[in-house]
């Protein structure tokens, strides 16, 4: 598969500083969006330590299959599917020791989702309220599911997603990079197909803009992801951007 790529990322109308961060490694089919916490500049640290650890594990990993895995291998998952998980847990050891190097740097976390691509399958990783979603046919679905507190009360039917967009708490994450030693990774492997564009954002993307406006402004792009993506962020900032906004889309194409 072709993979044709933008990145985009704006601190938005409201903030002084953008603590949002991300990664692009086209050479290993790696794209990464993370969305720090801890205010002054230490949301900006661990997002960039973040994206930073994971880009080196994964090159770390690309041509050597001997390499010592520090937490073990998963035999559930593909090498590639391994590749990210591990990445991820690393990047989380990272943000930690970091968080010790400073006293503002306590208590600071970031969220992550990337996308690790193997051919025609893409790896997904997430942990936190960044998202990842896939465009087919002008259709769009969320792959990912929130580590929020507002998503456990959508689940459990507590409150309405209409109810959780405008919610008070609906920034409280209940997993993040920098929290616990053993991190707890989602991972996915989906089929793709040529066509299909995958977003991966942060959510001051879609705290401003609900999923049928993300779909609509992508097929207004017609293919082009540089325009979409530029349009997305332009959207979340017409509607207020209230926060930080990331961007990055991927198009593939036989």
């Amino acid at each position: 598969m072709k993979i044709s790529y933008q990145a985009v990322t704006d601190v938005g109308r409201k903030r002084k500083g953008n603590e949002d961060s991300l990664f692009v490694n086209a050479e290993q089919n790696l794209f990464v969006v993370a969305d720090g916490m801890g205010g002054h500049a230490a949301g900006e640290v661990a997002s960039k330590v973040a994206v930073d650890a994971i880009n080196e594990f994964v090159c770390l990993t690309g041509g050597d299959e001997e390499i010592t895995w520090p937490f073990g291998l998963d035999e559930t998952i593909s090498y590639d599917g391994n590749r990210l998980k591990t990445a991820i847990r690393h990047a989380n050891r990272k943000v930690l020791e970091a968080t010790r190097e400073k006293t503002e740097y306590e208590g600071m976390a970031t969220t992550v989702a990337a996308v690790l691509v193997d051919g025609d399958c893409a790896n997904l990783g997430h942990v936190g309220d960044s998202r990842v979603y896939l465009v087919r046919d002008g259709r769009i679905s969320q792959l990912t599911s929130d580590h929020s507190w507002v998503n456990e009360q959508i689940q459990s039917g507590v409150i309405s997603p209409d109810q959780a967009r405008t919610h008070p708490l609906r920034n409280v994450v209940t997993r993040a990079l920098g929290g616990k030693p053993d991190l707890q990774v989602d991972m996915q492997v989906h089929d793709i197909e040529s066509g299909d564009i995958l977003l991966l954002c942060s959510d001051g993307l879609t705290t401003m803009i609900p999923d049928e406006d993300i779909a609509r402004v992508v097929a207004e792009a017609d293919g082009d992801v540089e325009k979409a993506a530029r349009a997305l962020v332009a959207s979340a900032n017409a509607k207020g951007g209230e926060d930080n906004i990331t961007v990055v889309l991927l198009r593939f194409d036989e």
